[in-house]
């Protein structure tokens, strides 16, 4: 992934006359929604730490039997760049930008040519700091998990769902969705049928593009559809896990 690919894809695009677009489908979830709002609203008072965690697991037949992932060329990077950039870009969008970083990857399970395993300490513009980590490596796979701590407390989401709203102050309407502590992660245990899951479900998506957004599913590719709300043809970019 470099910018000088980047701008060969929007220039292909305008030459097809397409619109391009990409998305980072996990800001339209729910509960990050009601996240963001708390972090906005002030509810956690001054910003102080934060901690995200995307401890996932994909076995060796993963990369192996794929031309693509796992390379430097094509795949442009590996947990970090590839399952954990959506959660990197939840700490941005709630935490506000970075100023400093410091981290270190590795490929500690798979033989590949970019990290299975990435760790990272951040100091935000705001004053917080926190730290990262992603992982394809860690069996048997864990939901993600993203904290926030503030001078008026805590709250964590656990995948999708808010886990845990911890506010000295909270007010009876600020109830975690769904308390939980650190369960496995579903889409780890089923990654081996995700190929045939992903290409049935193809086309239906295609068609439905914000519905399909809403929703997070999408585990994606490059694809050419019909925008139903403006009968356009528009040309999607969707991250692959």
């Amino acid at each position: 992934m470099t910018t000088v690919r980047a701008d060969a894809l929007i220039q292909a695009a305008a030459r097809a006359g397409v619109t391009l677009g990409v998305i980072f489908q996990d800001r339209l979830k729910p509960d990050v929604q009601r996240l963001k709002a708390l972090v906005e609203g002030g509810r956690l008072g001054t910003p102080i730490l934060a901690n995200a965690r995307v401890k996932w697991y994909r076995p060796p037949s993963y990369y192996r039997d794929s031309r693509w992932r796992g390379t430097q060329a094509l795949d442009g990077g590996g947990a970090l760049m590839n399952q954990g950039v959506h959660t990197v870009d939840l700490l941005l969008w709630l935490f506000g930008p970075v100023r400093r970083v410091f981290g270190m990857t590795i490929a500690g399970l798979h033989a590949i040519e970019v990290e299975d395993t990435a760790v990272a300490v951040l100091e935000f513009a705001n004053g917080a700091v926190g730290t990262l980590e992603a992982a394809t490596s860690a069996y048997p796979g864990y939901s993600r998990q993203i904290e926030l701590t503030g001078s008026n407390g805590t709250v964590r989401l656990d995948g999708d769902d808010l886990a845990a709203i911890d506010l000295q102050d909270a007010r009876p309407d600020e109830r975690p969705t769904r308390p939980a502590a650190v369960t496995a992660d579903r889409s780890c245990a089923g990654v081996r049928g995700f190929r045939a899951r992903h290409w049935r479900s193809h086309g239906a998506r295609v068609r439905r593009p914000r519905r399909a957004a809403q929703r997070g599913a999408d585990r994606g590719d490059l694809s050419v559809g019909a925008d139903p709300s403006t009968d356009r043809s528009v040309l999607g970019v969707r991250f692959l896990f």
